[in-house]
């Protein structure tokens, strides 16, 4: 089925998987999610194990493919952490003009200032993931958008525009676990861009707004200003960090500190009734089970988990030099489902304007998308959408020139013999 999409979200704590069909209306409808664990594979969102992430990837397809029924070829995926790295570009070409008459923006002008604006130096060792345009600029004045720079009279166009590229050795890294797995890799999205497709609406992102995907390796950010990438970041912390906190200083293993993050977990203290409700710590090897409170897990995690939103404030001044945005901050990843994560976010950025980011409905009797973990995988359906619909239409284009070349083939084929060879191979190619 050509108008299927798997969305693969490779996590540092978990693989996630969404599919998706686009309806002929052009409408979105989720038939089936899946996600299992790919701790010990990923190292702050980087591939570590490819043999063992190939099999997380292959699990978690199979257990889609089953839940819908269909069985897929190939997916679309993300990258984030460390091996993303943007800056932004400026274009400009010449309009020629048609005697002395100013001449009209065209098609062909934008791709040619677009290619301007992509001559800047990039490391052997990277490629171009996005390049976005921010704004155009027509004969000096700015505030265009593509749709209306076409057409606009003008001796001189140029173009802001935001680059995002990524390491190529993550990329084949990628390319090579979901090609294992015995899939084709479409195509690879920045992860917090195809997120913002999910769950940040239009007025946000005119605004001014801040994805942050609260990642368990990585707090990876995005930021979002007229209805374009201003800044990308990636924090190397995460949800795994706050777990080895519990670990260390409770002297407990991993796996009972996540446990224990899960399920008493909160990140700020005045969200707590009762400080002192206490805790059980369960006993292994040859120790004893313990107990603690509430309020000491609580004063754990805070500290860390504001360490976490104060470095990406920082990150983000520093990348960006904004001050102040009219928008929202957006939360999203397994980390955003933590207690007290609004409330702690609107302290440390001093706004009131914190919202989780859970994808809205989109059809279909699945429901658990509508979560923050699976704003990534998503936001990859959403964000394909248009390739897809590209893919098919060109499809169908070509099935209908063929039937109306079958179709001149029977009425002319009385009159055969009188067209020359020439003629025939015409016809049958065109």
């Amino acid at each position: 089925m050509t108008n299927i999409i798997i969305g693969l979200d490779i996590g540092t704590s978990f693989v996630r998987a969404v599919v998706g069909v686009i309806n002929e209306d052009d409408s979105v409808e989720i038939l089936s999610v899946a996600k299992k664990p790919s701790s010990g594979f990923l190292r702050h969102g980087a591939i570590v194990n490819i043999e063992s992430t190939k099999n997380v990837i292959k699990q978690v397809i199979d257990e889609v493919e089953q839940n819908f029924g269909y069985e897929v070829n190939s997916c679309v995926t993300g990258i984030g952490g460390k091996y993303i790295e943007s800056l932004n570009s400026h274009g400009f070409v010449a309009i020629s003009s048609i005697g002395k008459r100013d001449r009209a923006i065209t098609e062909d002008d934008i791709n040619r200032v677009l290619d301007a604006s992509n001559a800047v130096p990039i490391p052997p060792d990277r490629d171009i993931l996005h390049l976005i345009p921010k704004d155009y600029i027509v004969n000096g004045v700015s505030g265009y958008k593509q749709e209306t720079a076409l057409n606009s009279l003008a001796v001189r166009l140029e173009v802001d525009v935001h680059i995002i590229t990524a390491s190529k050795t993550q990329i084949s890294n990628i390319t090579q676990c979901v090609e294992r797995a015995g899939y084709e890799l479409d195509k690879v999205f920045l992860k917090t861009l195809a997120a913002v497709d999910a769950v940040m609406m239009k007025e946000e992102r005119d605004l001014g707004s801040i994805l942050i995907d609260l990642g368990g390796g990585t707090t990876d950010v995005i930021v979002i200003v007229g209805d374009a990438p201003a800044c990308t970041a990636s924090i190397p912390i995460g949800g795994i960090l706050v777990t080895n906190d519990i670990a260390f200083l409770k002297g407990v293993p991993t796996e009972t500190a996540e446990r224990l993050k899960l399920e008493n977990g909160c990140c700020w203290s005045e969200l707590l009734e009762d400080n002192d409700k206490e805790v059980v710590i369960p006993a292994f090897g040859g120790r004893p089970a313990e107990l603690t409170t509430r309020s000491e897990l609580c004063t754990i995690i805070q500290s860390r988990m504001e360490e976490i939103f104060n470095r990406v404030r920082d990150e983000i001044v520093q990348r960006s030099e904004l001050k102040q945005l009219a928008g929202s901050i957006i939360l999203t990843g397994g980390g955003a489902q933590m207690l007290g994560v609004v409330e702690l976010t609107q302290y440390v950025f001093r706004t009131s304007s914190v919202r989780i980011g859970s994808p809205g409905s989109l059809g279909g009797v699945e429901e658990s998308y509508r979560n923050p973990e699976f704003a990534t995988a998503v936001g990859l359906v959403l964000a394909d959408k248009s390739n897809v619909r590209a893919t098919v239409s060109e499809k169908q284009s070509r099935k209908r020139k063929e039937k109306t070349r079958a179709s001149n083939v029977e009425e002319d084929a009385p009159v055969v013999k009188k067209e020359s060879v020439l003629a025939k191979f015409k016809k049958f190619f065109f």
